[in-house]
């Protein structure tokens, strides 16, 4: 497979090799050992969840507290999604930026994300399906979300009437986030990141 950084520090696109012929195709969407050597750690996997959206669909931008934050490792097995990683560290050199990979069930990429940075996605298929290996389960009193339609964070999500949740909708924009000090920092998520090194 090929693992390519992002420009956002701490994300990465992997592409994996397929192999098909007239019966179908395999392929490996995953290897510890790969990832690893790319992020200097492996991934401890303690959750899977699997996501199904209409076209148009914006999920996140959701978050987690850090430590110990929630690492993403994302597949799309059916349809295709505009995945989005948004720098939410502030302190970072890349704060407030975003980069999007398409994920899709042809090319078959998937994206990792490591502690602390903003994870959303459009659909842009109907049942576009997602699973997501995550390095923590699911805490809802550590886990936030920043307004995907904010301005200031200007992601150009491909749907003209982008489908919201109400907790999503509800969400608070960047600048409010983080003068409420509820932004993960970037000091502290680079020593979580170091400590996981030395395990």
């Amino acid at each position: 497979m090929k693992i390519r950084q992002l420009s956002i520090g701490g994300a990465w696109e992997i592409t994996p090799v397929q192999h098909g012929d007239p019966r179908g195709l395999f392929t490996e969407v995953f290897r510890v050992d790969h990832l690893a050597a790319e992020i200097g750690h492996p991934l401890q996997v303690r959750q899977t969840n699997l996501s199904v959206s209409a076209r148009g669909v914006v999920r996140g931008v959701h978050f987690a507290d850090v430590p110990p934050g929630q690492a993403k490792y994302i597949t799309c097995v059916r349809g295709a999604v505009l995945d989005v990683v948004v720098d939410l560290r502030v302190g970072s050199p890349t704060f407030g930026r975003w980069e999007g990979v398409q994920l899709d069930d042809v090319d078959r990429r998937a994206v990792y994300l490591s502690e602390g940075l903003g994870h959303g996605f459009c659909s842009l298929t109907d049942d576009a399906t997602l699973t997501y290996m995550v390095s923590e389960t699911y805490n809802p009193t550590g886990e936030h979300a920043v307004h995907p339609l904010d301005p200031e964070l200007a992601i150009a999500w491909p749907a003209d009437e982008p489908l919201l949740s109400a907790r999503d909708a509800a969400a608070p924009s960047l600048a409010r986030t983080r003068e409420a000090g509820g932004l993960p920092d970037y000091a502290t998520c680079q020593r979580y990141t170091e400590s996981l090194r030395s395990q």
